[in-house]
């Protein structure tokens, strides 16, 4: 009989990711992380320079020190750079000043799209017991943003709602093509998730019905709302499921954690 301990399921890999800015992609990556944190162990890595994810999650800029610049550029080890959040059970890699400049440095380095994914293998450790890792992608289809397409199992893709998405989400689902050909075979549109959605306006409503006839089952019923309380969260430094639970923004990614889960689900039964 074998002694050899069966091997603990690995964490899947989700990269938030449009090169478009302003669309609520960190938003919610920041929200639906700390939704599924209420029974899952959560990792979210903030790979924008902007570091907003951080700033949403509570982490002051003064008070980042090493984390996503030193694990891509420097080669510090996974362990030493995660950090717990005021939301338990969800961490995070901040994303430390340094990193507006990988952009240039990465283009020098060895292997320079495979940096984060051999990070994460080498961190294999310091990721057991984790269910889910997130990437808050920065807004631009760079080599940080290829990196997390490489690592990753899936990209989620939020979208606004207004004139220019589906010029946008062609851009992007492209370049998933491209790399899933090139790079990294599993990776996958995972999702489309409407965002800023305002129903009293026609042409949220117009774009929405050409994004669901296009993408069909890939894009989330849950559409999440125009909310001010959305907005306000991150200059308090909390996710709006902590600032304001009951708005309906924060009602809106309670919803879309849920669906995400039978989603997760109907996958893991489908392979």
């Amino acid at each position: 009989m074998s002694s050899r301990k069966p091997e603990a399921p690995q964490p899947r890999v989700l990269a938030f990711a449009n090169q478009k800015g302003g669309v609520g992609k960190t938003t919610t990556a920041i929200n639906l992380a700390t939704a599924l944190a209420t029974n899952h162990k959560v990792l979210l890595l903030d790979l924008d320079p902007q570091g907003n994810a951080s700033t949403g999650l509570g982490v002051a800029a003064q008070d980042r020190s090493a984390g996503s610049y030193a694990l891509l550029v420097e080669g510090r080890p996974l362990g030493d750079l995660l950090r717990p959040t005021q939301v338990a059970n969800l961490w995070i890699l901040p994303a430390d000043p340094d990193l507006a400049g990988a952009e240039i440095e990465l283009v020098g380095l060895e292997d320079r799209e495979r940096r984060l994914a051999t990070a994460l293998a080498d961190g294999r450790d310091a990721l057991a017991g984790f269910d889910y890792i997130f990437f808050d992608c920065p807004p631009s289809l760079g080599l940080i943003t290829l990196n997390a397409l490489v690592a990753a199992d899936g990209v989620l893709v939020p979208l606004q709602t207004e004139f220019f998405a589906l010029e946008g989400i062609s851009q992007i689902t492209r370049t998933i093509d491209r790399v899933r050909r090139a790079f990294n075979p599993r990776l996958r549109l995972e999702g489309i998730v409407l965002t800023m959605m305002d129903r009293r306006n026609n042409l949220s409503e117009l774009v929405a019905s050409d994004v669901r006839g296009f993408f069909k089952d890939k894009v989330f019923e849950t559409a999440i709302p125009r909310n001010v309380r959305v907005s306000e969260a991150p200059s308090h430094g909390l996710p709006v499921l902590l600032y304001d639970f009951r708005s309906p923004g924060a009602q809106a990614y309670v919803k879309l954690a849920a669906e995400f889960l039978k989603r997760e689900r109907a996958r893991i039964r489908a392979s």
